[in-house]
C-alpha cells in the first residue's frame, strides 16, 4: 500500500490540475454551446418526427395506389400484346396485298420502317 502523505499529495496534485482546467474554459461558452446543443436536438427531432409522418404518409399512399398501377401495368401489357398482333397481320395482309397487285402500294410505303420506340421491358442502363 502507499504512505498517506502520497496519497494527499496526489489529491492536491488532481485538484490543482483541476483548477487549471476550469480556467482554461469559460463557463459562459460551455452555456452558450449547450444551449445551441438543445435548440439544435429540438429542431432534429422536429425534423424527425416530420420525416416519420413522412413515411407513414407515403407508405399508406403506396398501398392505396399499388393495385392500381399493378392492373395499369397488365392492362398496357396486354395492349402492346394486342397492338403487336394487329401491326403483324397488317404487314402480312400488305405483303399478301402487294404480292397480287404489284402496283397497290408506292416505293416509298414499302420501306421497312425502322422502329425507334424505347423498349420498356429492357432494363434500364445507369
Amino acid at each position: 500500500m502507499e504512505p498517506t502523505g502520497e496519497k494527499e499529495s496526489i489529491a492536491e496534485a488532481s485538484k490543482e490540475v483541476s483548477r487549471e482546467f476550469r480556467t482554461l474554459i469559460n463557463g459562459d461558452d460551455l452555456d452558450n454551446l449547450k444551449q445551441l446543443q438543445h435548440l439544435i436536438l429540438g429542431r432534429l427531432q422536429d425534423s424527425n418526427a416530420v420525416l416519420t409522418h413522412f413515411n407513414d404518409y407515403s407508405e399508406n399512399c403506396f398501398t392505396e395506389v399499388s393495385g392500381d398501377f399493378y392492373k395499369n401495368t397488365r392492362l398496357l401489357k396486354s395492349m402492346k400484346s394486342d397492338l403487336d398482333y394487329i401491326f403483324l397481320r397488317l404487314r402480312t395482309m400488305k405483303s399478301k396485298i402487294s404480292a397480287v397487285y404489284p402496283d397497290a402500294f408506292t416505293d416509298e410505303s414499302a420501306k421497312q420502317v425502322e422502329d425507334r420506340r424505347p423498349d420498356l421491358e429492357a432494363p434500364m442502363e445507369p
